[in-house]
């Protein structure tokens, strides 16, 4: 709102100074300040409020050390992140802008699953929550819509030609051209590779000619699996305090970098990456949304005066999803997000290994001590601060690589 009032007032009215609204990286510091106001100034009334909502987390009996301290703590934090996060993204990004509006919709959307989930444990007294068939109804919704938004909308496109026989006009950071040339593509980025663009459609190529009208039918499916694997994998990190936040900060922090520069065509040009038109807003949003996760941080750090709950986790996990496949590193996920990606692995071989030895020897054993993997460290004895930082510090190190291969091929 507040960038077209100050572009009305620049452009129509030559206010002077009020260009400077016109800068993305001013912008997002912006909403970087104010998120992280609001989420640590107003996030303590937040949670007051559910003190008195008795919106208390129910503990199950894991005989892990410290856990029965946890009981009754304020859950359905993430209303803070969710909180703190939209309203600088209403202020100052452009709310025209197709990515924006679907990471909004991202946003709300998981964010209502994960309320309606931790308001059936809450005030239902179901510690199961919403069954599990409706949270991936929801989640396959919102990637049925991700998926056909970037796939059908005339707004999304793709060059892979930068910088070859353009005119480029330079007035602030949102540099276009005088001949653009984008075009629709399902084509993502390989990591590690050279020549690293691969098109979704080129599976498809058996099929024969015209084959490109049907890439739907393979991207589609992709972007529904993608959002539902790392929402999941956000829900089952969240288990012990700062976890879930912390990682998610830094895996996010390292996507506004790839979002920054492939939204620019001068950058994306230099690293010889992928050029986006107009994803270089979704910097905003992902300013805004860290500076909620290191706010609610204030709060959520060990001990811990609230949970995000999967009001939280489940938004975290889905607009990082979205942010991956919009910039077109959903390929990275995997490294980007390799602690997510370990603690779904986790319970997955768990309950696979669980079931096989059962059915095999007639008594069940497991690989780790407890899953997820978080809770086999504190069934070691390790104390989880002492787990969440180290965990910290592998996600800044995958983070960190991920960004590297803008060069490493």
């Amino acid at each position: 709102m507040l960038y077209y009032l100050f572009e009305y007032l620049d452009k129509t009215l030559n206010v002077s100074g009020t260009g400077v609204f016109q800068y993305i990286t001013f912008r997002s510091a912006l909403a970087f300040i104010l998120s992280l106001l609001l989420s640590t100034i107003y996030g303590k009334r937040i949670i007051r409020f559910l003190q008195n909502q008795q919106v208390g987390e129910t503990v199950r009996e894991l005989g892990l050390a410290g856990q029965n301290e946890k009981a009754g703590t304020p859950t359905m934090g993430g209303l803070i992140i969710i909180f703190a996060t939209l309203v600088p993204v209403v202020l100052f990004a452009k709310l025209q802008n197709i990515y924006v509006v679907l990471l909004i919709v991202t946003t709300l959307w998981m964010g209502t699953i994960g309320f309606i989930d931790d308001y059936i444990k809450i005030f239902k007294k179901d510690k199961q929550g919403l069954k599990g068939i409706f949270k991936v109804f929801g989640q396959v919704g919102l990637g049925l819509i991700v998926g056909a938004v970037l796939y059908f909308s005339p707004a999304v496109t793709v060059r892979t030609d930068t910088g070859k026989g353009d005119v480029f006009r330079v007035a602030t950071e949102n540099v276009i051209t005088e001949s653009p040339v984008e075009e629709k593509s399902t084509a993502t980025t390989i990591p590690f590779f050279k020549n690293n663009e691969f098109d979704y459609a080129e599976l498809l190529a058996w099929t024969g000619e015209g084959y490109e009208k049907w890439a739907w039918v393979i991207f589609i499916p992709v972007v529904i699996f993608i959002i539902t694997a790392v929402s999941n994998g956000a829900n089952l990190t969240d288990g012990i305090d700062g976890l879930a936040a912390g990682t998610s900060a830094i895996s996010v922090l390292a996507l506004g970098i790839f979002t920054f520069v492939s939204g620019n065509i001068i950058f994306s040009n230099y690293l010889n990456i992928m050029y986006i038109p107009n994803s270089g807003e979704m910097t905003v949003f992902i300013a805004a949304f860290v500076g909620s996760l290191i706010g609610f941080l204030w709060y959520n750090s060990y001990p811990a005066s609230v949970f995000m709950g999967d009001t939280g986790s489940l938004t975290i996990g889905g607009i990082i999803a979205v942010l991956a496949i919009a910039v077109r590193k959903e390929l990275l996920i995997p490294l980007l997000c390799g602690v997510f990606l370990v603690e779904n692995l986790s319970v997955v071989i768990q309950v696979s290994y669980f079931k096989y030895t059962k059915k095999r020897f007639g008594e069940g054993k497991r690989v780790f001590l407890m899953a997820p993997l978080h809770h086999h460290y504190q069934k070691k004895g390790y104390h989880e601060s002492k787990i969440v930082t180290r965990f910290w510090i592998v996600a800044i190190m995958l983070a960190i690589l991920s960004i590297i291969t803008l060069k490493l091929r």
